[in-house]
């Protein structure tokens, strides 16, 4: 069954470059016969009056979006809080496992940097040893960056909750 064809607008225009515009150009911007300045005025206003109507509502529904999230936050600021004084003895070895953690993520992240300096050209003549420095250090650096967020965030103090203003 064939497709109606749809018109459509075309890819490319025409566009007259020069100072003195087309005549047709100069008629579309004279205001129609008939309409009084006063006429262009009151619909410059009703329209100027509709986008502050838009932008009022838009301003409610960023308000509304704001509270949400906001709640969200102070829940979990209020569930990782909770669980700090349920557990006030892992909260401290989360905390201490992080910071050696971190001395961890830095040599390994020395070693990254070793590999590419040593490398450097090999990767960029070839895609094999690109991916074979992306597989040998991707996912370790992945889950390590993964384990430090956890063990930080578990370990850290209790975050100040976010105020609805």
């Amino acid at each position: 069954m064939p497709q109606p064809v749809r018109p459509s607008s075309p890819l490319f225009t025409q566009m007259d470059a020069t100072l003195n515009p087309p005549i047709h150009v100069q008629a579309a911007a004279m205001p129609p016969a008939g309409l009084t300045p006063m006429h262009l005025l009151q619909a410059q206003t009703g329209l100027l009056r509709d986008m502050l109507t838009a932008m009022d509502r838009q301003n409610e529904l960023l308000e509304e979006l704001v509270g949400h999230v906001t709640m969200q936050h102070k829940q979990r600021v209020h569930e990782l809080n909770n669980w700090k004084q349920a557990n006030p003895r892992l909260t401290k070895d989360c905390k201490l496992a992080a910071d050696l953690l971190a001395r961890v993520q830095t040599e390994y992240l020395q070693e990254i940097t070793d590999e590419v300096n040593a490398n450097v050209e090999d990767m960029q003549a070839g895609d094999f040893m690109f991916n074979e420095f992306v597989d040998r250090f991707g996912p370790r650096l992945a889950h390590l960056n993964g384990m430090l967020q956890v063990l930080g965030q578990l370990g850290s103090q209790p975050p100040e909750p976010l105020s609805a203003e």
